[in-house]
């Protein structure tokens, strides 16, 4: 196989993995989901910053208690590669239909993920993620006077634009908080990811999963 079909080969195995993460997370495949990422994998999102397995945990107990529905709506990344380092960068939109006071509400976010991904044994695997996030709205589901009252006296300009209603949303939810460090567009924390990211790629450091500071 010549060079350029392994780049067309390597793309579409990253490709279809970031596809399937998707697949296994909203349909509750959590076997096939912990195989998406490597044994040390690490993910950084708006609610949880840690270990993935620590991660598919908090996602297996969360859809047990059927709470909520989400789904992830990816889009075609951009991947660059370099031997068995790749960056991919895939947008993606995040919906989550839950109750909020009492009121069936519909959250949008518009993000993206940036995914830090290593070939091992053969097979490429995510051995990071970070979610940035974009911009986002919080509507009810059906026209509502609670919401409209809920959002007279809401201090929501306290929180980011980019993921304002997503953290008014869990500031007000039991059993989740916001995340130590969320990334988002024009942030100085994610200025510094894609440096990491670029360095890894350049093939400084070693394959291996970057830990939350502390």
């Amino acid at each position: 196989m010549g060079s350029s079909e392994r780049e067309f080969a390597d793309k579409v195995a990253c490709t279809e993995l970031i596809a399937a993460w998707g697949v296994y997370r909203d349909q509750g495949k959590w076997a096939e989901l912990r195989g998406t990422f490597t044994p040390d994998g690490h993910i950084s999102i708006s609610w949880f910053r840690g270990p993935f397995e620590q991660f598919v945990e908090r996602c297996r107990v969360s859809f047990a208690a059927g709470h909520s529905w989400s789904r992830h709506h990816l889009f075609p990344p951009t991947i660059k590669l370099n031997g068995d380092r790749a960056v991919a960068e895939t947008p993606v939109i995040i919906r989550v239909r839950q109750k909020f006071n009492g009121i069936d509400v519909d959250l949008t976010s518009c993000s993206r993920f940036l995914d830090r991904m290593e070939r091992r044994g053969g097979s490429w695997l995510i051995a990071e993620r970070a979610a940035i996030y974009e911009r986002d709205r919080l509507d009810p589901v059906e026209p509502s006077r609670a919401f409209d009252e809920l959002f007279a006296v809401a201090n929501t300009s306290q929180y980011p634009e980019q993921y304002r209603y997503m953290a008014f949303r869990l500031a007000h939810s039991e059993g989740r908080s916001l995340a130590s460090v969320i990334y988002r567009d024009r942030g100085a924390e994610t200025a510094d990811l894609y440096a990491r990211y670029s360095d890894f790629l350049a093939g400084k450091g070693i394959l291996t999963t970057a830990r939350s500071p502390g």
